[in-house]
């Protein structure tokens, strides 16, 4: 941000008092900024023992398979904003369980959060967001075409999960890579 939203100053770039961060404050109005990180919710949705995955019509990493997931909207829930991109992605009406993975992004100012899904029956589609929708054995999942490090991440945890017979809920950090 380089100008005030309220009164329309060029803005300076400084810790306020009280503050540990530096934050963009108008040097006229006094107001300050609090850039705060975006939370992306979404679904692992089950089918059959079938991992639902969709391949990405869109930028960031157009042609790769994803968990259908996206930006929270306001005034939703999380939960609502899982179902919500489940069907703008896939088409499907997910029944949403519990929350299953959170990951943290911190360079990228982005928190991460999964939900446990089931598929009431096989109906999903492609949409303006998905080019291809398809459900996945475990073991045919396309690791090499995933286009999210939060999501491969996800599908481990998932799929370790499957093979213990329990599901527990996993926090993790993803850090640049150097």
């Amino acid at each position: 941000m380089r100008f005030c939203p309220k009164c329309g100053t060029q803005v300076n770039f400084q810790i306020p008092a009280g503050d540990n961060r530096e934050r963009a404050v108008c040097p006229n109005c006094q107001h300050i900024d609090y850039d705060n990180p975006n939370v992306i919710t979404g679904t692992i949705p089950i089918f059959e023992n079938k991992v639902l995955l969709c391949k990405r019509n869109i930028e960031p990493r157009l042609g790769y398979w994803t968990l259908p997931a996206g930006f929270m909207e306001n005034q939703e829930t999380t939960k609502e904003g899982a179902l919500r991109e489940t069907f703008e992605e896939s088409g499907s009406h997910a029944i949403c369980g519990s929350a299953f993975s959170m990951i943290s992004i911190p360079h990228i100012n982005q928190i991460h959060l999964f939900y446990l899904a089931t598929l009431p029956k096989a109906d999903f589609h492609p949409t303006e967001e998905s080019s291809e929708v398809e459900l996945f054995e475990y073991d045919q999942i396309p690791w090499d075409d995933i286009a999210f490090s939060s999501v491969t991440k996800t599908l481990k945890f998932y799929l370790q999960d499957v093979e213990n017979g329990e599901f527990e809920f996993h926090e993790d950090t993803i850090y640049p890579q150097k």
